[in-house]
This record gives C-alpha cells, structure tokens and sequence, in this order.
C-alpha cells in the first residue's frame, strides 16, 4: 500500500489508516463485539495497513485495551496513534488540556495498549482554557522522554496550531472532512501544507452518506441527533443527497464504488497524508484497502470536484 510521511517526523504511515472508535466503543454503539474488533484490526495489518487510530475516550479506555490485544507481538508492523484531552472516570468529565493531566492521560493510555511508546500522541480537543502553547509543550516533553514519536491536535483551528506552534512542531492535525462537510478548506489545508503538517481526516464518508447507504427518505433517530446532526440537518441533507446521486452517476460510469470515490478524492486533496476509515467488520476493513488501491483517473477526481462546488 502507498505510504505518505506524518509531517516532519519522518514516519511513514500507509494512505488508508484504520479508526478503531468502534473497537470497544461501548459509549459509542450498541452491541459491540469485541472479538470482531480485535479481528478486524488484526485484519487491516494482515493487509498492509500500518497505520492504527485510537483514542483514551473511545469506550472509556476499552478500545486501548482490545488495540493492544489485537497487536501483541506485532507492534513493531505499525504506526500507533491515540489521543488524549477528554477526562472520564475518576477524572471528572469534559475536555482537559493542563500538561499534568495529559501526562496522566498518556501514562494511563501507554498501560492499556501495553508498550512502552505511541508513535504519534494527539491532543484530543482543544479545552478553551489551557493555553495552546503550554498544552503542545507538555507533548514536546514527552517526545524528549521517548513516550511519543511524533506529536499531533485533533479539532484544532489555526488560530491554536499558530498557538501550539510556539512550544514546538505539530506533525499531524486530525480533524473532519469529507466531500459534503469541507469546512476546513477555507484556511486550514493551505495552514497545513505550508507548514509541513499531516492532515489526517475522519469522518471520510460522511457518517455512511457517501457510501450510499441512505435513500432522501431516511431520518435520523433521536439517539444519532447529536453526533451527525450537521450532514442531515433540514436543507443541509437535501443537498447533501444532491451530491450522493451526482456521484452515484459517476460511479455507474466508471465501474467504481461510491465509497471508493469518496476515499480516492480525499486522498488526493492537498496535505492529506492518511484517510482513517472506520470498520465494524473484517469486511469492512477489507473494502476500505479496495478503496485506497482503486483507480481512479485525474479526470474522475475533477467531475467529483466540481460536483460538490469545486
């Protein structure tokens, strides 16, 4: 599988990464079986994904735990990646970004995934009151002390990596994008790529709308309202499902899938260094490597373009 370098750092990390919210993601989703979770990470590195997400929040800790099953004895394959910055259990609630409590944080995320090191840590969100700068620091110290190789944000706006900058380089920004939500097209990408920052998106398909799964008539359930509000919103998912069927007609033309699109346009947008694609299945983790390895011509990638708005 291609790889692309994490910023500055010099790490390569494969153009497909695996999100693992759904591992262990009890907070997260109903029914959650952990014995598909640990296959289906077990499954991505089998098929050369080597770069692995996770974070401290995703089932309080548990995704931690079943990730570092899945990769005993093979942690030397991947690039491990997780975040930290919102408290939970004996920690209170709600995010935090004071050094002491990152340190902790990352102590407790090291323990859970049993090694000794992260190769990219990410300050999960900002908290609105610790100083970007004094937060990144705590990073750049910990990079001294050999727990992390590589140091990121996650749903920072540039006006904080400007911030953060002052106590360091950030190698990666994780942050939402996709062909309907691109909101980070209008500073952002430009940010990072002049500055040598890896984007890495979630959220590439949209919550399931650019693989296709929804017809106009779909609503969304009263549970679901809070996390995807902003792609079904009255007006937003109308237009959203313009954009669905336009791409629907493209894939009909050129024998590819809706979701690979998708995949394959992020790929190619400036200063995206790693799509990270979520999975509940084995499967599903195989369909997304099919994505990424899909051909898929220039041409193609400006239909889509200029389908959603250029």
């Amino acid at each position: 599988m291609k790889t692309r370098t994490l910023g500055q750092s010099g790490i390569e990390i494969t153009a497909i990464g695996l999100g693992t919210n759904y591992v262990g993601g009890h907070n997260l989703y109903e029914n959650v079986d952990e014995d598909e979770g640990v296959r289906l990470v077990q499954r991505a590195v089998d098929l050369g994904v080597t770069f692995i997400d996770t974070a401290d929040v995703y089932g309080l800790g548990r995704s931690e735990e079943l990730v570092g099953k899945a990769l005993a004895g093979r942690r030397d394959q991947v690039v491990l990646a997780t975040k930290g910055a919102n408290r939970f259990g004996a920690a209170g609630s709600g995010p935090s970004n004071d050094p002491a409590y990152l340190r902790s944080a990352l102590e407790a995320s090291l323990k859970r995934l049993g090694v000794d090191h992260v190769d990219l840590y990410y300050i999960h969100r900002p908290d609105e009151t610790t100083p970007p700068e004094e937060a990144f620091g705590a990073l750049m110290r910990f990079k001294e002390e050999g727990l992390i190789r590589a140091a990121g944000v996650s749903n920072f706006s540039v006006d904080q990596m400007k911030a953060a900058m002052k106590a360091g380089p950030i190698d990666a920004l994780q942050s939402r994008y996709n062909l309907l939500q691109r909101e980070v097209e209008a500073d952002t990408l430009a940010f990072c790529a002049e500055h040598g920052i890896a984007f890495v998106p979630w959220g590439p398909l949209a919550y399931g709308l650019l693989g296709g799964r929804y017809g106009r008539d779909f609503k969304l359930s009263e549970k679901d309202w809070r996390h995807r509000s902003g792609a079904f919103d009255a007006g937003v998912f109308e237009r959203n499902m313009d954009i669905v069927d336009g791409l629907r007609s493209i894939s009909e033309s050129t024998h590819v899938p809706i979701a690979h699109l998708a995949t394959q346009w992020l790929m190619s947008r400036p200063a995206v260094a790693s799509v990270i694609t979520g999975a509940k299945t084995a499967a599903q983790v195989e369909d997304n490597v099919h994505a990424a390895r899909a051909t898929v011509s220039a041409a193609t990638i400006e239909r889509i373009t200029a389908l959603a708005g250029g």
